[in-house]
């Protein structure tokens, strides 16, 4: 059973929240500066989309809001993000806002049907030097996210920056009752106001809204065509959406030390952009800087910080919308920065680890940063990552298989030892290290020590009996464990045409 099932709390269905005021007071603050952090991030993305500033500020909400009832990790934050404003861009370029919501609404079954399928499961083969690689370029992204907003500004944005970070860092000594984020964005937003201070703000972004969304369905031709033509564009975002998730989940299972449920989460996504599409959001995913600021840096842990976040988002929007408009960007800049050195993994470039780690789990790490900052696709980085390590992987264990010989004392046979893990990385290998021409007539292949994992490797047997069989010979196969067996008896004879 999941560590999150309501099943599991000791008491009953009642949230932590309800029983524990820190907690509560916790939850609070966290969500309410998740949402203020959420309303510049919801619009850049809208701008990428090409959409109006609304539609990401609607699926922020109905996204976090969603997610936190049907979602498989507590505290996660779940909005509008980058990566699927990227996929689906071109299609509401080319063909408008009903095909964007459209296929949003199309993303979401198809990660209902993947995380049905069992889709979390492949997270197993996610190496550790990804996971790592994963986090730091997350880091860079999200600082690389921030300097447009330190280029070309007045300069009374850098000291406000410089102290809203000072903020974040001395705070904390004095009280933890109060989130550090939320109290530097109060002060920052203040003392701009105040002063009269001219810099940039949440406002400069783009017009807030000023009432909630209405559903509806999308404005197409409910027609085979438009399926044709929206369905690459959300299984693109689809696979995107689900990578970007499912490995933020994993990262707060690890920095909480708890378990949540992957599938879970998964048909979650899909049931968030479902609803997303039909209130005519721009769909999300997981948001791993916001997610870092509730967990890490608010110290957030159940489902109500998730979804105040949502719910904060709209209210500041549509009741508070012109004292959020007054909000500095130096003040979210400050705190994105923050997050940024609270999520870089520094001990793992540090000269002592460096020294310690194999040079192929370095170079994993090193590719999945370069592939994420190139493309400024986390879902690339994590592929092209684990499909390395399992090459190197594979090379590592391909020298592991060895093949012995020891002639018997009548000289009438000869024993080779065959040892490793015989898989397609290794079993051709081994086919040139038998002597054909020179072996008595009888050979015994010892595969005690050895394991047979694939058909390239019943296939280079078969191979070896060929070759003895053509000069007469007669080979004679033992020590096979039963899975080794299992898969020999099906396959011999049937790869090579034959001995």
């Amino acid at each position: 059973m999941s560590a999150l099932s309501p099943v599991s709390r000791p008491r009953g269905l009642r949230p932590d929240w309800l029983s524990d005021p820190k907690v509560w007071r916790t939850e609070i603050l966290g969500g309410l500066v998740v949402a203020l952090a959420l309303i510049p991030e919801a619009i850049s993305f809208s701008v990428i989309a090409g959409v109006d500033p609304a539609i990401g500020l609607f699926a922020s909400f109905t996204m976090a809001v969603t997610i936190s009832v049907v979602g498989g990790r507590r505290a996660m934050i779940s909005a509008a993000t980058g990566a699927v404003a990227l996929v689906i861009a071109p299609l509401n370029r080319e063909h408008g806002l009903g095909y964007l919501v459209a296929a949003v609404i199309l993303a979401g079954v198809f990660q209902i049907v993947l995380g049905a399928l069992g889709v979390a499961r492949l997270m197993r083969f996610v190496p550790r030097s990804v996971m790592v690689g994963f986090v730091n370029s997350l880091a860079i992204l999200i600082f690389m996210a921030q300097v447009p907003e330190m280029h070309d500004v007045p300069w009374p944005v850098y000291p406000l920056i410089a102290g809203g970070l000072a903020l974040m860092v001395f705070f904390p000594r004095i009280t933890r009752a109060v989130p550090a984020p939320l109290v530097s964005i109060v002060v920052l937003t203040a003392v701009t106001v105040a002063a009269g201070i001219a810099v940039p703000t949440v406002g400069d972004k783009g017009e807030l809204p000023s009432s909630l969304p209405v559903p509806g369905l999308p404005d197409v031709p409910f027609t085979v065509d438009t399926l044709k033509l929206i369905a690459p564009y959300a299984l693109a975002m689809a696979l995107v959406g689900l990578m970007e998730s499912l490995m933020t989940a994993k990262l707060v299972d690890e920095i909480t030390d708890t378990h949540s449920s992957k599938t879970r989460e998964s048909i979650g996504q899909g049931i968030a952009n479902i609803v997303t599409g039909f209130l005519g959001g721009m769909g999300g995913c997981a948001m791993i800087g916001q997610t870092m600021i509730n967990v890490k840096v608010s110290g957030a842990r159940t489902r109500l910080s998730t979804f105040l976040a949502g719910a904060f988002l709209m209210v500041l929007c549509v009741v508070f919308g012109p004292v959020v408009s007054d909000i500095p960007m130096a003040a979210l800049v400050a705190v994105m920065v923050m997050v940024c050195f609270a999520t870089f993994d520094w001990h793992s470039i540090a000269p002592r680890t460096l020294k310690r780690m194999p040079v192929g789990e370095i170079a994993v790490m090193v590719i999945t940063v370069a592939c994420v900052v190139a493309t400024h696709n986390l879902a690339v980085g994590v592929v092209v990552g684990s499909v390395t390590a399992m090459v190197i992987f594979a090379r590592r264990v391909a020298h592991l298989a060895d093949v012995t010989s020891v002639a018997e004392p009548d000289g009438n046979s000869v024993v080779y030892s065959v040892t490793g893990e015989l898989f397609f990385a290794s079993s051709n290998d081994i086919v040139g290290r038998f002597d054909y021409a020179v072996d008595a007539e009888r050979v015994v292949i010892d595969l005690t020590s050895a394991h047979i994992w694939d058909a390239s490797s019943v296939a280079a047997l078969d191979a070896v009996e060929t070759k003895y069989a053509q000069r007469g010979k007669k080979v004679e196969i033992i020590g096979l464990n039963e899975p080794s067996a299992r898969i020999h008896r099906r396959l011999s004879g049937g790869l090579t045409g034959g001995h």
